[in-house]
């Protein structure tokens, strides 16, 4: 996912107003990712963990010049990069196991094939002693557990998400960034 573009940014203001349209910019691109991220959509739940990356590493250089909002911000963030992360790796690790289950599967469909030779017919207790067969049921065990876990993680995920909102994490951290540039504003306003 490629990051959104910082509009604005100037050199000859402070770290602090040009850190917060990096926040602004990182928030709104986070917050963006949430209702399909929340509806179960794979992409949208990748792209907003690296979306709270993003918002993250601006949070822990410049956090300071925001106080508690960004403070607690920034370690929401991390911890929703964390469970998204752990969402992430079961959707990568599943269709792995899936796949190295049927090599597995071919592969002893090949060598049951060959050990049948000339026959008519395959003789199915050759089936039940393919090299494999107990490869099986252990990657199938995985699956479920992958799956399962999958699933926890995403009520984890809602939950967290809810109670962000809640609480008003990500909103604290908005009106303290545009409180910032309001201020910033008014000051240069005022120096005219």
């Amino acid at each position: 996912m490629k990051a959104r573009q910082v509009k604005k940014l100037d050199p000859t203001r402070s770290l602090g107003e040009n850190a917060a349209r990096m926040i602004q910019v990182r928030l709104d691109e986070m917050l963006g990712f949430a209702p399909r991220a929340l509806a179960g959509k794979t992409k949208a739940q990748h792209d907003m963990r690296i979306a709270a990356k993003r918002l993250r590493y601006v949070l822990e250089v410049t956090d300071f010049a925001f106080g508690k909002p960004a403070e607690t911000a920034r370690r929401r963030a991390r911890d929703l990069q964390d469970i998204l992360g752990e969402i992430h790796d079961c959707d990568v690790m599943l269709p792995r196991v899936r796949q190295h289950q049927e090599r597995l599967q071919q592969r002893d469909a090949a060598a049951v094939r060959a050990k049948a030779e000339r026959a008519p017919d395959l003789d199915p207790r050759l089936a039940a002693r393919a090299p494999h067969r107990t490869a099986y049921r252990g990657l199938d065990v995985l699956a479920v557990y992958l799956q399962a876990r999958r699933q926890l993680l995403e009520q984890r995920f809602t939950g967290f998400w809810k109670r962000q909102e809640q609480t008003g994490t990500w909103t604290r951290l908005e009106r303290a960034v545009d409180g910032h540039l309001r201020r910033a504003r008014d000051a240069r306003r005022a120096a005219k």
